[in-house]
């Protein structure tokens, strides 16, 4: 079975972006499941909201790409297809909701990413967002 959810790819100085949730041990990419009735933006921009407490910029919103990889701690499921996208935001990021902490990581910290985030870094490296 397939974990289908979103996720925001944000990148400073070279380095992306990502959040540790309560009880989980590797780092994710903000996002998450869309609920009912809701399409990408308004999934994403919800989630991030509730994971970061920042609002997304609606005019900076781009699809950077797909990536599929094994799920980690998602027993009932085998692998997670993530939808990535791009956008500014308004506000100071802090850790919200479930959110503990975030990091930008680089390459070097391959080895503390859930294996569907090491994809996106890589989709974030071939995109010219993290530098090598």
């Amino acid at each position: 079975m397939e974990l289908d959810v979103v996720a925001w790819v944000y990148a400073a100085q070279g380095r992306m972006l990502t959040v540790r949730s309560r009880g989980r041990d590797l780092l994710y990419l903000p996002g998450g499941k869309r609920e009912p009735g809701e399409d990408d933006w308004s999934a994403l921009s919800r989630e991030v909201r509730e994971e970061l407490a920042v609002e997304l910029a609606p005019a900076t919103f781009r699809r950077l790409g797909v990536v599929r990889a094994p799920a980690h701690d998602q027993p009932e499921y085998e692998f997670v297809r993530m939808v990535c996208f791009t956008a500014d935001y308004d506000g100071d990021i802090v850790p919200a909701g479930e959110v503990d902490e975030f990091r930008y990581v680089g390459h070097e910290h391959r080895d503390l990413l859930a294996p569907a985030s090491q994809a996106a870094l890589d989709l974030a490296k071939a995109n010219g967002l993290v530098h090598p």
